[in-house]
């Protein structure tokens, strides 16, 4: 009896072991899934989106980023910073609401196969982040790649391997999500290794039936665009007419056997693929991802199936996180702003188990104070958007910003490619214009005879004659020299212009229809020429009172009077430049201090003309470290940080 008792201990605790310590959650994405850290548009979500996340019932945020982007390039591929710097926020909001916090490589196009060279990409990446995150709290999770394809099994199982044994080098301590090759397909879970390490967790994920939750998806060959309707589950009663255009395709072959596919008895035997491996291999097994695409699929019919699979792989002891919490798949209402409290597909939100906060109705008011769309970060309730054509975006750049900081970088596009900051949700601006309320911003340029356009876009509505119409101005020579220098500028919403219309390929005449009090979203644009060999940069582009920004004052306020730049390069060895800018004359004293407040050397002290100053700043006598400048001038005083790294 004594062995017995003992068997069936370890056992229990054998079991145990083979579970997941997360149940339920959500994929937040598109937030690091960009082209690159300067794409980043880190205010698209806040901490509070993780308490609200959280509040829903979940335990566990899955984060999808395109790793690999986030380096420097072959052959070291090493991590930028600047991504660091964004992710390690996140991690520690994740620590502090004790919300589990998977670190998905979402380095992944669906249309490109998984290169059977992957590994001397994935082995560098991930020793950088296990280095990084080795001293991190157990909430986070490393996912080694998301849905490898056009892999063999057995490659690509080699090299999961070998990317698990390069991060236990260095970390010991996370958990390292593991899943199969297929589109991390519950079919491949077979052919996956016993690996010897006991630190993982497995993944696949669930579509099925394809054809119901991809109805409606272009980015499938061929776009699945012109379907539309699928129920579920089947009924020949409402299976909508096939479309001609997709006639003697793979989706043809779909649609004919939905009868059977289509069935919730069908969607349990594929997810009982999954649950066998778990309960075969004994190892800990969850759903990465799940879910139905919104535009084509009738909304009654995406709750049921969503009711289906998540009740079923909780009867089968299966986490999950959904596909995903904005989007195109998400937990929101399609076409609203998504705005948590406002809202949320509470049938969804009910369907998954999920407790939705009581949703109220959102009412527009005007706005009547001054708001930012750019400091250092695109503003709250902005989302960046445009449309941009392999050009260089960087709303990070350290090259000497205006103010602050980071500056907003443009160059690289053809004609008519914008910045767009989209107001999420719109703006009532209607007040503003009579009130002599500017659009304020710092810009400079470095190619004369240039122009680019600033314009609202107001919201398009139902009505057929109705189109997004422009009211913009055009920045030009006349407006700020582009001499390689910052420029202050400042424009009346009043002075602004209406422009017309660009809608549905047809070009509309302004029509003195604009609507302030619908404005959808503010725009740079490239409106005159190309910009592939000029350069732009911006800082500092807020709506402001005319008392803010010192448009009738007699002594403007400090950003106009008094600028102190960030040092370039930052980290640097040994020199680097540190800039300032003058709206006076004035007596200047630059200073460099140790991080221990000792004054290390004193460069620069003498009267300076108004206008614009640097100075090439060398350390190559002091050790590494941080350092501190501070400028001096007449009456205004200020200091920044910079990082000597030998």
């Amino acid at each position: 009896m004594k062995h017995l008792t003992i068997l069936l201990v370890l056992l229990t605790v054998h079991l145990v072991m083979a579970e997941t310590l997360f149940t339920r959650g959500v994929n937040l994405t598109g937030w690091l899934q960009k082209p690159g850290p300067g794409q980043i548009q880190f205010t698209e979500f806040t901490r509070q989106d993780l308490v609200n996340i959280k509040s829903l019932g979940c335990d566990v945020i899955r984060l999808p980023i395109n790793l690999h982007a986030m380096t420097r390039g072959g052959p070291d591929y090493t991590i930028d910073p600047l991504f660091f710097f964004f992710l390690d926020q996140i991690v520690t909001w994740a620590e502090e609401l004790q919300i589990n916090l998977i670190l998905d490589n979402h380095s992944f196009d669906p249309a490109v196969d998984t290169d059977p060279n992957i590994g001397t990409i994935l082995i560098p990446v991930w020793q950088q982040m296990a280095e990084h995150y080795r001293d991190r709290s157990d909430y986070l999770y490393y996912e080694v790649l998301n849905e490898p394809h056009g892999i063999t099994d057995a490659t690509w199982n080699a090299i999961q391997e070998s990317v698990i044994e390069a991060i236990r080098t260095i970390d010991q301590k996370h958990t390292i999500v593991v899943g199969p090759a297929g589109w991390n397909s519950y079919n491949n879970l077979q052919y996956m290794p016993v690996y010897t390490d006991t630190n993982l967790i497995y993944t696949f994920h669930f579509y099925d039936p394809f054809l119901f939750t991809h109805q409606g998806a272009s980015w499938t060959d061929p776009s699945m665009v012109p379907l539309a309707g699928v129920p579920f589950p089947y009924s020949a009663a409402r299976m909508p007419a096939f479309p001609s255009e997709l006639t003697g395709t793979w989706i043809q072959g779909s649609f004919n056997n939905y009868s059977h596919d289509g069935t919730i008895a069908r969607v349990k035997e594929l997810i009982d693929i999954a649950a066998d491996f778990q309960t075969s291999r004994n190892v800990p097994l969850f759903c990465g991802e799940f879910g139905v695409f919104i535009p084509n699929s009738p909304n009654a019919d995406r709750i049921a199936w969503y009711q289906v699979v998540r009740n079923y792989l909780e009867e089968k002891n299966l986490a999950w996180t959904i596909w995903d919490y904005k989007g195109g798949f998400g937990l929101f209402e399609a076409g609203t702003d998504e705005l948590f409290d406002y809202d949320l597909n509470i049938p969804v939100i009910e369907a998954l188990g999920l407790t939705p906060p009581e949703q109220k109705t959102y009412r527009l008011e005007p706005d009547s104070t001054d708001f930012e769309l750019y400091g250092d970060y695109i503003g709250p309730g902005i989302i960046g958007a445009g449309w941009a054509n392999g050009g260089t975006l960087n709303f990070y750049s350290a090259d000497n910003p205006a103010i602050g900081n980071y500056c907003m970088y443009w160059t690289g596009f053809p004609r008519y490619n914008s910045i767009a900051l989209d107001f999420q949700p719109d703006k009532d601006l209607s007040l503003l214009p009579d009130e002599d309320y500017l659009i304020d911003f710092w810009v400079r340029g470095d190619t004369p005879e240039s122009w680019f356009d600033i314009r609202f876009i107001d919201t398009k509505t139902g009505d057929p004659g109705d189109h997004p119409w422009r009211m913009g101005y055009t920045i030009g020579d006349d407006v700020a020299a582009w001499d390689g220098q910052w420029h202050h500028v400042r424009v009346p919403l009043k002075d602004f212009m209406e422009f017309g219309s660009w809608d549905d390929e047809t070009w509309y005449e302004p029509q003195g229809d604009f609507d302030w009090a619908a404005v959808d979203r503010f725009e740079i644009v490239s409106e005159h020429h190309d910009i592939y060999d000029r350069q732009f940069w911006f800082d500092e582009i807020q709506v402001v009172s005319p008392e803010s920004s010192g448009l009738t004052d007699e002594d403007p306020a400090i950003p106009a009077a008094f600028r102190l730049g960030q040092n370039y390069p930052n980290p640097f060895n040994p020199s680097t430049v540190i800039s300032w800018q003058l709206a006076a004359g004035s007596q200047v004293v630059l200073s460099i201090y140790d991080v221990e407040g000792k004054k290390v050397s004193s460069p620069v002290s003498q009267h300076m003309e108004a206008g614009s100053h640097s100075y090439t700043f060398n350390g190559s006598n002091l050790a590494s470290g941080v350092y501190y400048y501070q400028l001096s001038a007449g009456r205004f005083h200020d200091a920044k940080k910079m990082l000597l790294l030998r």
